[in-house]
């Protein structure tokens, strides 16, 4: 679940909470649509349990706007250097299966800063990536920072050899690694 654009921050955590009762994306993507003021100024994009897809971008979203979809993930932005980017950056999440999912989606933000990313300097970038459990795995940010996806990479390198342990302490901490 994304929101982004002139976004309704209220979006997201509904969305969580429709998804975690079974609906699908577009049921999720319609629901909250209905429910927010402005529609026509909101990103938003679902992914559900299935991997259907389901995405908004409204007609006064800032320009330019675009989407590129595949199995089971999409990219989205505004404020594009150029309509190609959403593409490279799903050519690039795509690129590696085996991978992580954070160092997959990472890779597509390095791909689509490549290939222009924002008609104005990026300032802020992050990875939220919650898989088996409801609770985040990797919960990386960075904001105002003159290089921010640099620096979000600079941050996974650091957290991606500590993730196992992270999460063996939060389930099992008494056989869990020690800091």
């Amino acid at each position: 679940m994304t929101t982004q654009n002139v976004t309704d921050p209220a979006l997201g955590p509904a969305g969580q909470a429709l998804l975690r009762q079974g609906l699908g994306a577009k049921a999720v993507l319609d629901t909250l649509l209905a429910g927010t003021a402005d529609p026509a100024y909101r990103q938003a994009s679902v992914i559900d349990r299935y991997g259907q897809v389901a995405w908004h971008s409204g007609a006064q979203a800032l320009p330019l706007a675009a989407v590129a979809a595949g199995p089971a993930c999409l990219a989205l932005g505004n404020l594009l250097a150029d309509e190609g980017v959403p593409q490279a950056m799903l050519d690039a999440f795509l690129g590696d299966a085996a991978l992580p999912l954070a160092e997959r989606l990472l890779r597509g933000l390095e791909a689509g800063l490549a290939a222009g990313g924002e008609t104005d300097d990026e300032h802020a970038a992050g990875l939220h990536v919650a898989q088996t459990y409801d609770w985040p795995v990797v919960d990386l940010r960075v904001d105002w920072h003159e290089a921010p996806i640099t620096e979000l990479r600079r941050l996974w390198t650091l957290y991606a050899p500590q993730q196992a342990a992270y999460e063996s302490r939060a389930r099992t901490p008494a056989e869990a690694p020690a800091f």
